[in-house]
């Protein structure tokens, strides 16, 4: 069996409100509260990077383990890292300490951890020299948002941090259990920004006109061809995860998802007929690309919110589109 053994988290010290964030956009501190669901978020400053991120998040994690039985270093956050066209996997192992394992990166933007989890289960199960895998992840993707971008605004709560998780097949507090995916590739083009790839080299042009910002490109057609079919594709895997794994919808006890606007985690918590007690919102953190299940995964267990026996969802999505979910069980 495959389980997670330990998890942690780091934020940047600094803090960006509701409040400033009204002065940033223009958008009415109560709207960003009660709609965005943000109260504040971290920001890290221009010295603090996504590998930094996720080490400091991960070192706390080496106190329960030699870092040299760690085989395996994946890292499964943020696109936008230190530097484009490199992997940050090889600069987290190094400065870790971990020289016995290979690293390497695996990204599908905000669905990435319940597929990460899924990837060092197989491999915990099928390979017999993997017996302890670090997961980690860091997201500074507050940089890469034009607050002055209306069509960008949905993204308005992106935010800082670093997570990491301790897997092993020799026991641990969580078991990962079975995983469900879904993929609709008819929104590619929907989200990304638009330059610094091969389509748009960068180039003075494209940094006056603001290329290398995250951005929509038809949000009302996306608006229109998402919204029927988000939710019940979050539904979907949730629903195909847990009963693969021999459970039904009425035995999650804990709901980790990604950070959405207020109403669409309330659609999920209806569709799942769970109440708000069961599940992780993060208000005060914001969305912090693939590490929102992990990050309400910790927090969960530091407020004491899961029990021995409970069963519970990492389910997130990730711009694309693919829905992605995990289902784990606490055996403390």
């Amino acid at each position: 069996m495959s389980h997670i053994v330990k998890t942690s988290v780091f934020f940047p010290e600094n803090v960006e409100t509701a409040q400033e964030l009204e002065g940033k956009t223009g958008i009415p501190e109560g709207v960003i509260k009660e709609k965005f669901g943000l109260y504040e978020k971290h920001v890290a400053d221009s010295t603090m990077h996504a590998s930094d991120l996720a080490v400091k998040a991960a070192e706390p994690l080496l106190t329960s383990v030699n870092p040299m039985d760690i085989d395996v270093v994946i890292y499964f956050g943020s696109p936008h890292k230190d530097y484009s066209v490199w992997s940050v996997a090889p600069k987290i192992q190094y400065e870790l300490g971990t020289k016995n394992a290979f690293a390497f990166e695996i990204m599908n933007v905000s669905s990435c951890f319940p597929i990460a989890l899924k990837v060092a289960k197989d491999m915990l199960k099928s390979d017999d020299s993997v017996n302890h895998i670090l997961l980690v992840a860091g997201c500074k993707e507050s940089q890469i948002i034009d607050y002055s971008n209306p069509r960008s605004r949905f993204m308005f709560n992106f935010a800082d941090g670093g997570a990491a998780a301790l897997l092993s097949k020799k026991g641990g507090q969580l078991e990962i259990l079975e995983s469900s995916i879904h993929t609709d590739g008819s929104f590619w083009e929907d989200v990304l920004v638009p330059a610094g790839g091969s389509v748009h080299p960068a180039s003075m042009e494209t940094v006056n006109n603001k290329k290398h910002f995250i951005d929509v490109n038809n949000p009302s057609n996306m608006k229109g061809r998402l919204d029927p079919v988000s939710v019940p594709n979050f539904i979907k895997v949730v629903k195909d995860s847990v009963e693969k794994s021999g459970y039904l919808l009425e035995d999650i006890d804990m709901l980790l998802p990604l950070h959405t606007k207020r109403s669409m985690f309330h659609q999920l918590l209806d569709g799942l007929q769970l109440s708000e007690e069961k599940a992780m919102y993060l208000d005060h953190y914001g969305h912090m690309s693939a590490l929102d299940p992990l990050v309400g995964l910790h927090l969960a267990e530091k407020e004491n919110k899961i029990n021995k026996g409970d069963i519970i969802v990492a389910v997130s999505a990730g711009t694309g589109y693919t829905w992605a979910a995990t289902t784990l069980k606490w055996n403390g």
